[in-house]
């Protein structure tokens, strides 16, 4: 006596098509219109959804859009600082492009065979020069020191933050270390690097490693020891500058960190707005009040 033999299973999705192929995630049997290939065996077009679906998509954990590179802002950042960097060393005016972007608060004026000579200050209209003098160097030392520190800080603030707001972190920051310069600097005194920025991003990067509980004490080393020389070499290095980029860099990265998951972008763009329009509008104060 012969048993009857089993009936072929059919595709799920094609009822008229026998298979004996089954989805490796839901095991329903598909034909090979259906077949998705996968790391093992076949998957099904429904799974291969489901899937897309779970899987990480671009966005990172405080809503920026995952680079491509991290490093590439950095770079362009420190290519920019270089062709400053050049441009001054080339200068035939002897500090003429010098006394246009480094920050003075107040303008002042000096002598030079017999005339009297003026270097316009934020107080007299050059207000451009808060954030030029972010890319100012004269030194070989103070720019390759600075654009060391970028290349390190940069890109793992960017590979957390994203560009947009990593970018915007390192700008304002370099805005509130020149606010600082204004209000605690000696007004008739040119202040320029990228120093401002750098410890913004250094106070960034101790607040993020706060927020996800990551060790932070080789963080803090390397705060403790920019501030220890910061202090011994006062008399030529901008502590004022580099007391104001940390204290920006640390609220900006906070303002990213900790804003509501909903609705994230929003506190996050408004806020750093509101701290961009503050810092502007306490700069044109104190420059009115030098004038």
């Amino acid at each position: 006596m012969t048993e009857p033999t089993e009936a072929a299973p059919v595709c799920y999705r094609h009822p008229d098509r026998e298979t004996w192929i089954r989805c490796q995630r839901c095991d329903n049997p598909i034909c090979p219109d259906c077949m998705v290939p996968a790391a093992v065996g076949f998957q099904c077009p429904s799974c291969v959804k489901d899937g897309a679906k779970s899987t990480r998509t671009g966005r990172l954990p405080y809503g920026g859009e995952r680079s491509a590179n991290p490093a590439l802002t950095s770079f362009v950042l420190i290519v920019m600082n270089l062709a400053v960097w050049v441009a001054i060393r080339a200068d035939d005016s002897l500090g003429g492009l010098t006394d246009r972007l480094a920050l003075l608060p107040a303008s002042s004026f000096y002598q030079q065979a017999g005339f009297r000579i003026e270097v316009e200050g934020v107080s007299g209209g050059a207000y451009w020069q808060v954030i030029t003098s972010a890319f100012a160097h004269v030194s070989i030392t103070h720019i390759a020191f600075n654009m060391v520190a970028l290349y390190f800080l940069g890109p793992q603030l960017e590979a957390v933050l994203g560009r947009a707001r990593f970018l915007g972190l390192y700008l304002v920051s370099a805005l509130t270390g020149s606010l600082a310069v204004m209000f605690l600097s000696d007004p008739y005194s040119q202040t320029l690097g990228a120093s401002g920025a750098i410890f913004g991003l250094l106070g960034a990067l101790l607040v993020v490693g706060l927020k996800v509980k990551a060790d932070v004490n080789q963080i803090l080393f390397w705060v403790g020891l920019n501030v220890a020389f910061t202090v011994l070499a006062s008399s030529y290095i901008s502590w004022q500058g580099h007391l104001g980029g940390f204290v920006g860099g640390a609220l900006i990265a906070a303002l990213y960190v900790y804003s509501p998951r909903e609705g994230r972008p929003v506190y996050q763009w408004t806020g750093l707005a509101a701290i961009t329009v503050t810092t502007l509008a306490l700069i044109a104060f104190r420059a009115a009040a030098l004038a």
